[in-house]
């Protein structure tokens, strides 16, 4: 198939190992912001096939694992109501709160479903108008227009019984956090190439100049990576500070500007509270006050909801490249993708369930 085949081949990633092998010559720190591109990596064994000088480190760049503790027992109290039909996309259902998951209040008899499209959950309201349906709006700015056009058409329809609970976080404030940590020991970016093409990579330049880092846009298959990386280094090696699009069969400098246009009338800019990171200055979205009535956080009252992340679990620095899952003491014991401590054992985009799907256990 064109665009998965040609960028699974072989021996186009052998030259590119090569090619990394011959312009490496000092000890780098790349981070690969999506969880995708984090499971391409350990699925395909990227790493191992790099020199001991190049460390891959992995970042926040899962939606479902940087979704707050709060959101979740949020997601909970709502689903928890007779008079709600609660939505979401399947990968939300079984990440643990601080009691409870919203499959177990399946299992209780809320009626939760899950849909494979905002506009489903849109779908269910008009058919059921004697319930409350909400959908779970999480993830990054690739969800965020069909979010956006979700409350669009329930708006143009005139529902009154749809809302989202809104999550929506942005990837730049958090490259920003992690580059602003004294601890950070991140020194180039492969930025993740679906974002991009909604949002564009024009916000990245100044980021990529603040912090003197090489910026490459970069797609999700092995031999995509391996470019992405070889770029990266590149730069690296030649002192060049630059934001590169590896992702040029999809991405474009300026994106989708009908879809930002979209979430510039839907959504405002405001601080997000991010998993195990803690709260980052204007990191997400949140509907406007226009929208309000589609707002279930305001609706439901749930904005009170307050949390304590668990001890055990070290996901915010795992989804900060400061560890990688198995330096958890509960990776594999306590927490396995049956009974998962925190998100990135239960997502299918996050690190911990990476690592231990693909065998990194002891490694």
């Amino acid at each position: 198939m064109k665009y998965v085949d040609e960028y699974r081949d072989p021996k186009a990633a052998k030259i590119l190992i090569n090619n990394i092998h011959r312009i490496t010559k000092k000890q780098w720190t790349i981070m690969e912001v999506c969880g995708g591109q984090t499971h391409t990596i350990l699925k395909y064994g990227i790493e191992e096939m790099l020199q001991e000088k190049i460390r891959i480190v992995h970042g926040p760049g899962c939606p479902v694992c940087v979704t707050p503790l709060e959101m979740i027992d949020k997601s909970i109290a709502i689903a928890s109501r007779d008079d709600v039909i609660f939505t979401s996309f399947g990968d939300m259902l079984r990440v643990p709160g601080s009691n409870d998951d919203l499959l177990s209040v399946k299992a209780s008899g809320g009626d939760i479903r899950m849909v494979y499209s905002q506009l489903d959950a849109v779908k269910i309201a008009q058919q059921n108008p004697d319930k409350n349906v909400v959908f779970f709006a999480v993830g990054f700015e690739t969800t965020a227009p069909g979010n956006a056009m979700a409350v669009k058409q329930a708006q143009r329809l005139g529902l009154k019984n749809f809302s989202i609970l809104c999550s929506q976080v942005l990837v730049p404030p958090a490259i920003e956090a992690i580059m602003s940590s004294e601890v950070s020991k991140v020194q180039a970016f492969l930025a993740a190439g679906h974002v991009c093409t909604v949002m564009g990579f024009h916000e990245y330049i100044p980021l990529s100049q603040k912090y003197n880092i090489p910026i490459v846009v970069t797609g999700f298959e092995p031999v995509d990576l391996l470019q992405g990386l070889y770029m990266a280094i590149k730069q690296l090696e030649e002192s060049r500070i630059e934001v590169e699009n590896q992702y040029s069969r999809v991405v474009k400098e300026e994106g989708n500007v009908p879809a930002q246009n979209l979430l510039k009338e839907i959504f405002d800019v405001v601080d997000r509270k991010w998993r195990g990171i803690g709260t980052i200055p204007q990191s997400g979205f949140s509907l406007k006050e226009e929208f309000s009535d589609f707002d279930a956080e305001k609706i439901f009252k749930v904005e009170h909801i307050q949390t304590m992340e668990s001890e055990d679990c070290i996901a915010g620095e795992v989804l900060q490249g400061l560890k990688r899952p198995i330096e958890c003491s509960a990776f594999g014991k306590t927490c396995t993708p049956e009974h998962p401590v925190g998100a990135p054992m239960v997502s299918a985009e996050g690190a911990c369930a990476a690592y231990f799907h693909y065998g990194r256990k002891n490694n």
